[in-house]
């Protein structure tokens, strides 16, 4: 509410119909809720119907679902607010705004995902345009699908679907890929990118409402319905939205990127809010040339990439503000994604007397390409201090296979050096930027994927145990079909 106060004391609702969502306390039960605000007063509050209970969502642990759709009650207003507003109380409930020349309502997230959509009941109840403030994360391939329940739901009830989604990392292991848009009558008439490094987008298009009462007025079985359908209540707010002189806004082609975009971009753009948010200095991989941590790699130098064309582009003051405080340089302008992946992005290939000359090679290569600060190092010496350490206490000497020890002496060895190169990472992470003369310190990122870690194929704290893990939610396929691409898309030809 203090929040909201301070947005009604400002100018941001004058003469516009703001939509914005926060948790609301009514007769004792926290809901969910969207607030309607105009001219620096509330016009109602919408709970949300159906709340987010699975996967990455525990929506029910804090709030209650509005349990009846037709009921509309009073909510009475905090002293704080009334004193703004002037207003005692406010109308709670599932109601559809009648302004002066046109109906307007909402659904929240998870309600466009259900099997019975609010947006069904309020478009049969004349609601011609349906908002929807949305907090949807990122998933491999979940964008076709989102367009394709936004496009259905005004395909078949006809009306505009405002559908706006948090874009960026919440200082959580999630990442919401915004692509906010405007749908009219089953066609898409603005959308917005899926992956910034921007903290704001702002998606306008202009509407024809007689499309919309036309479009609804031919479908005869949808009047039918309309006509038997039980009334939601409504409020009257005497406002117009209409009154614009330009052509309304066309119909274009959804942009829906492929899988190996999104993994070049989704990630990358995560782990960018990620770090200006935890204050750190950059990060470090150990980078042994493999799939895994090449895959991980390879997304560092696409997150340079997009920061370093968006400071190019210079739309946005504060990406440029947030490279400076991230590298520590008052005056640091990136020359290209090399000169910044330079200071942010350190890589370590720690091999020992069984590594191959061929990892070797393809880690320096591949580090060479980003621009990171590679180190080439043998912890043969760590490994070997770890061996004569357990001989002492033990007085047995464990040896590899194929010098004659057991299966239980072959796979200790190999989760010593495993684990010797975590403990490795996370002292470099501190300690290299000083090494370097900077300040700081270090995210140290993880590579193993999510096949790994569902059938517990990895070494407990090894490149497992990390700070981030940016590929943990990727397929082997998935990524094996990202380094293909990224070899020619991100110009790192050594991952082909």
């Amino acid at each position: 509410w203090e929040s909201l106060g301070k947005i009604l004391e400002s100018d941001a609702t004058d003469d516009i119909l703001v939509d914005l969502g926060m948790p609301v306390l009514h007769k004792g039960v926290r809901y969910n809720c969207r607030v309607f605000c105009l001219n620096r007063k509330i016009l109602a509050i919408r709970p949300k119907l159906c709340l987010a209970d699975d996967g990455n969502y525990r929506e029910g642990r804090w709030f209650t679902p509005w349990s009846d759709p037709f009921k509309k009650e009073d909510h009475v207003l905090p002293l704080s607010i009334a004193k703004i507003t002037g207003q005692r109380s406010v109308p709670i409930g599932i109601v559809i705004l009648d302004c002066n020349d046109c109906t307007i309502t909402s659904e929240t997230c998870e309600e466009l995902f259900t099997p019975n959509s609010p947006h069904i009941l309020l478009g049969l109840n004349g609601a011609e345009i349906i908002a929807n403030g949305s907090g949807s994360h990122h998933q491999l391939r979940k964008l076709d699908t989102r367009l394709s329940l936004i496009k259905s739901a005004t395909n078949k009830c006809g009306g505009c679907y405002l559908y706006a989604n948090q874009q960026g990392c919440d200082g959580d292991r999630l990442y919401y890929d915004g692509c906010a848009l405007i749908a009219v009558n089953g066609d898409v008439v603005c959308q917005g990118t899926q992956f910034s490094v921007h903290d704001v987008e702002v998606v306008t298009g202009v509407v024809d409402l007689s499309e919309i009462r036309s479009y609804r007025a031919f479908c005869a079985s949808r009047g039918r319905q309309a006509a038997m359908m039980k009334k939601v209540p409504t409020v009257t707010v005497d406002f117009e939205l209409t009154g614009c002189m330009e052509a309304p806004t066309q119909a274009q082609p959804v942009k829906i990127l492929k899988p190996q975009e999104e993994i070049a971009y989704g990630p990358a753009c995560w782990m960018w809010d990620y770090l200006r948010r935890s204050g750190g200095g950059g990060f470090f991989l150990p980078l042994s040339g493999g799939a895994d941590s090449s895959s991980t790699a390879a997304l560092v130098g696409s997150m340079c990439q997009l920061v370093v064309k968006a400071v190019k582009e210079g739309k946005d003051k504060k990406v440029l503000a947030d490279v400076r405080r991230v590298v520590r340089e008052e005056k640091f302008i990136p020359k290209d994604a090399k000169d910044l992946a330079n200071r942010i992005f350190h890589t370590t290939y720690m091999g020992t007397k069984n590594s191959s000359k061929e990892t070797r090679e393809r880690a320096k290569k591949l580090a060479g390409e980003i621009g990171a600060y590679h180190l080439d190092i043998s912890i043969d010496t760590l490994v070997s201090s770890m061996v004569s350490l357990f001989t002492t206490i033990t007085g047995k000497t464990p040896k590899f296979k194929v010098h004659g020890g057991s299966n239980a002496e072959n796979l200790a060895l190999q989760n010593i050096q495993a684990r010797l190169r975590m403990v490795l990472s996370y002292l470099l992470a501190q300690l290299l930027p000083w090494v370097r003369g900077r300040e700081g310190f270090l995210l140290v990122l993880g590579s193993a994927n999510v096949d790994e870690a569902l059938r517990g194929y990895m070494t407990k704290y090894d490149c497992s145990s990390a700070d981030l893990n940016p590929i943990g939610g990727i397929c082997k396929n998935d990524l094996k079909m990202f380094l293909l691409w990224a070899s020619k898309s991100l110009g790192y030809p050594s991952l082909a």
